[in-house]
């Protein structure tokens, strides 16, 4: 396993919820990115970011690691949920929080 292939599963690993970004939560540096940033905010879990832009080997690998082209990348519990049009459909429809909740990263109510 290459260095990047395992510092990312490392990061998936050990974080419930981590998003994969170009920025961090503090200052997104995409629209795509504050998008997925606000949802996670508006569901209310604990999450962690990766700033892809500070990482350029991160930033590809990322895409190679869950072989998804595009940036922003969420997980949840170990498992790749998906971009930022998926997060938003999953969080419109209500799936988003019962992912979460699943994965014990939110409380119900």
């Amino acid at each position: 396993m290459s260095d990047v292939k395992a510092k990312i599963q490392e990061l998936v690993n050990t974080n419930k919820v981590v998003l994969f970004m170009k920025g961090n939560k503090s200052f997104p540096q995409c629209g795509f990115s504050n998008q997925v940033v606000q949802i996670l905010k508006k569901e209310g879990v604990p999450f962690e970011t990766v700033n892809v832009l500070s990482d350029p080997e991160v930033r590809q690998g990322i895409k190679d690691f869950s072989n998804w082209p595009t940036i922003p990348q969420l997980y949840v519990n170990g498992k790749f949920v998906g971009g930022c049009d998926i997060v938003l459909e999953m969080h419109a429809n209500g799936e988003l929080g019962k992912e979460l909740q699943a994965a014990g990263a939110k409380t119900a109510g």
